[in-house]
């Protein structure tokens, strides 16, 4: 449609004197543009995780950043600050059904997953702020804090990963992997 209008505009141009028969021709040349420019991957593209428990649906939307060389925990992550856990907008945990994440008892709802990773351990953070940017924190927001288990992975993970494992009855683990840590807690849902 674009190019149609530029013929039209060219036409009526040359049929008015004021441009050359060699600038028609290079016109003419040009390829129609496309209907839909492709958009440009994010680097951080988006992700989710999503288990089913008794009483429970959970789901966790996130955008997942990759290492690209960079040193990640104790660098790009410093220690002893709070993460967004993952890249872009905040992380999200929605749940159907109350839980007990570690120790912290979630009510049903939408909230939002934070870290505090350490050289010593992590903690995972959830907040009952939602729909903001993942850089904006409120602590006074926060619903509690949770130990989590921190180990290796086999091999370094490239791009970050949560996803839930060990899921048996009604518990799972929710396990966060990037670049060689594995940090985990035990999800139960309420009976």
């Amino acid at each position: 449609m674009r190019f149609n209008s530029v013929l039209i505009l060219c036409s009526a141009a040359i049929a008015a004197g004021s441009i050359s028969q060699a600038a028609l021709a290079q016109t003419a040349q040009m390829p129609a543009p496309s209907a839909a420019t492709p958009a440009k991957p994010l680097l951080s593209p988006p992700a989710k995780a999503a288990v089913t428990l008794p009483n429970a649906n959970i789901t966790i939307d996130y955008n997942a950043p990759s290492v690209r060389g960079r040193t990640i925990f104790g660098g790009l992550v410093p220690y002893g600050e709070v993460w967004r856990t993952g890249a872009n907008a905040a992380t999200t945990l929605k749940t159907s059904g109350d839980l007990k994440i570690g120790d912290l008892s979630v009510p049903a709802g939408t909230y939002t997953l934070y870290s505090l990773p350490t050289a010593d351990g992590w903690k995972l953070i959830v907040n009952k702020q939602t729909g903001q940017w993942g850089t904006i924190y409120d602590k006074a927001q926060d619903l509690g804090r949770v130990q989590m288990s921190t180990g290796s992975t086999a091999v370094p993970i490239e791009t970050m990963v949560i996803d839930f494992e060990k899921t048996l009855g009604d518990t799972t683990e929710l396990h966060i992997k990037w670049a060689g840590v594995d940090a985990s807690v035990q999800i139960a849902a309420a009976k």
